[in-house]
């Protein structure tokens, strides 16, 4: 798999950067985010091989075993971003691997990075299509939630958002939202857009977006 992995891989992010390019943004400007969830280790190595500097995963046990595979291979540093629903008592195993905590949507959450990790740079999570299987604060909670989180001594940098389930068009407005807020918070950074939406985020102004399936295919089901 590795090896016809990485013979794509090269095309695929150009597809994805044409793609963010078509849509108003600049490829060297928007990060692009892999996300390697559900993918062993092999994955993550070829994203990495392919210069992708920027792995996202969304469950801690997996970032916690890719980690070690990659910081022992020869493939230069990596930066890694959790991306997924959070538990407090995943973040001491996680604090020395994530560069950036991208899904903090509560201010005990944010207690236990700061304390594990002091200083870490944070995304406030917000729930822009008020979906109950989502995470995310609601937008009326989301000043407070960085007020609270800058308090505790950590570098809010920006929102984080997930599209509404459906089409493009059906999430553009949520990303409208999450900039309008960032925008009023004067808050950088806006990580908005996956693989099927990323065109109608980076046209809202998103500034890093997360890619799987367009990088690496479909992943299998979890089990």
């Amino acid at each position: 798999m590795t090896s016809s992995l990485d013979a794509d891989l090269a095309g695929r992010i150009e597809a994805v950067r044409h793609r963010i390019a078509a849509a108003g943004g600049d490829p060297e400007r928007v990060t692009l985010v892999a996300v390697t969830k559900g993918f062993g280790p092999e994955v993550a190595l070829a994203a990495a091989r392919a210069g992708l500097v920027d792995l996202g995963e969304n469950y801690a046990q997996e970032l916690i075993a890719k980690a070690p595979v990659l910081e022992s291979a020869d493939v230069g540093a990596v930066r890694w971003h959790a991306i997924g629903r959070l538990q407090r008592n995943k973040v001491r195993a996680l604090a020395g691997i994530v560069h950036l905590w991208q899904s903090v949507d509560r201010a005990d959450l944010g207690a236990e990075i700061a304390r594990r990790a002091p200083g870490a740079a944070v995304l406030v999570q917000v729930n822009v299509s008020d979906e109950p299987q989502k995470g995310g604060c609601t937008p009326s909670d989301a000043p407070d939630l960085v007020t609270r989180l800058v308090d505790l001594g950590l570098d809010v940098r920006g929102l984080m958002t997930i599209g509404r389930a459906g089409s493009a068009a059906d999430a553009r407005p949520g990303f409208a939202v999450l900039r309008g807020l960032a925008d009023r918070l004067d808050l950088p950074e806006r990580s908005m857009g996956m693989s099927a939406d990323l065109e109608a985020a980076v046209a809202e102004g998103a500034t890093l977006v997360r890619v799987g399936s367009a990088l690496f295919g479909p992943r299998q089901p979890r089990t």
